[in-house]
């Protein structure tokens, strides 16, 4: 049986190390994917994604923020907590709900608001996550 004490540290232990990211020469951070390269693996999975349907038109700087918050919103975040971001003239937060199973994959429903020169889009889907951590839209 775990003591209290042993509850503890491993909560912190678990909090810190999740926390953790650091700083490239330049100042880029490495956060969540670790590195550019790595990270396009699982944002090209998501090209379909919601906001790809959402009839607002993105530059490519603009869809790899939005495309970057719905792996965030579908990989880490609690249900219904908001990942927002931003880019030039585009903002949008993106929204995933409660996990569920399919056969052997968790899949998630996400609904993706835009907002771009005053103009607001919404969509909504799902997606599931593979075996090497992308996810794959179902819509």
């Amino acid at each position: 049986m775990i003591s209290n004490t042993g509850l503890v540290a491993l909560f912190v232990c678990t909090f810190a190390l999740a926390s953790c990211q650091t700083t490239q020469p330049g100042g880029l951070k490495k956060g969540l994917f670790g590195s550019s390269a790595s990270a396009s693996v699982y944002i090209r999975a998501l090209q379909g994604g919601v906001v790809s349907h959402s009839g607002a038109d993105l530059s490519n700087g603009q869809k790899q923020r939005a495309l970057e918050a719905e792996y965030k919103a579908l990989e880490t975040s609690p249900s219904g907590q908001k990942v927002t971001w931003r880019d030039d003239d585009a903002a949008g937060e993106v929204v995933a709900a409660a996990p569920y199973q399919v056969g052997n994959q968790n899949c998630r429903q996400y609904k993706h608001t835009v907002t771009m020169d005053g103009k607001s889009y919404q969509g909504r889907g799902a997606a599931c996550r593979n075996d090497d951590g992308t996810w794959t839209p179902l819509n």
